[in-house]
């Protein structure tokens, strides 16, 4: 079963896509990358680049599922989760529009699944991936790891239910 992964972004969205075969609880790096979005263009614009570059990647990778983290925001930054729901939004209209199945699962639960601890840093989620999946270098930007481990953290899910 594939699984796509996204980290979502309205400059950079990342994605990750895993395979995960039954009888196996590991999961297989099939592609990452990123999504770039014109930060010039207005809000309006990069959402719907978004969604036509998402959606293109779906046809492309065809996934059974899409993984997305699940919506929080501090108090100190409520803009940003503003933002970034926007862009959370044009993915879920994505992953509707294809008929995936969705998971929303807390960063926290990402988090401890790749590296062992639920709180821990970017950096941490990078060498975690990498050593994972025997990568040379840690995937960057950021959102590629994230995307990545979103994707592992919910292939991992679906292995344990299929054995």
């Amino acid at each position: 079963m594939r699984i796509l992964g996204i980290d979502p972004g309205t400059r950079v969205t990342g994605y990750g896509c895993v395979d995960v075969t039954p009888g196996q609880l590991e999961p297989r790096l099939v592609e990452a990358g990123v999504l770039k979005l014109d930060a010039k263009a207005p809000m309006p614009k990069r959402l719907a680049q978004l969604h036509a570059d998402l959606s293109a990647l779906i046809e492309e990778l065809k996934p059974a599922g899409l993984a997305v983290e699940k919506l929080y925001a501090h108090y100190k930054h409520p803009r940003t989760a503003i933002l970034m729901a926007h862009a959370r939004g044009v993915i879920l209209l994505a992953a509707a529009t294809a008929g995936l199945e969705l998971e929303h699962l807390p960063s926290t639960e990402v988090k401890k699944s790749i590296t062992g601890h639920g709180h821990a840093s970017k950096q941490q989620v990078q060498l975690a991936v990498q050593t994972q999946y025997g990568l040379d270098e840690p995937p960057t930007p950021v959102d590629v790891s994230d995307a990545i481990a979103i994707a592992t953290c919910h292939a991992r899910r679906l292995a344990v239910e299929m054995m």
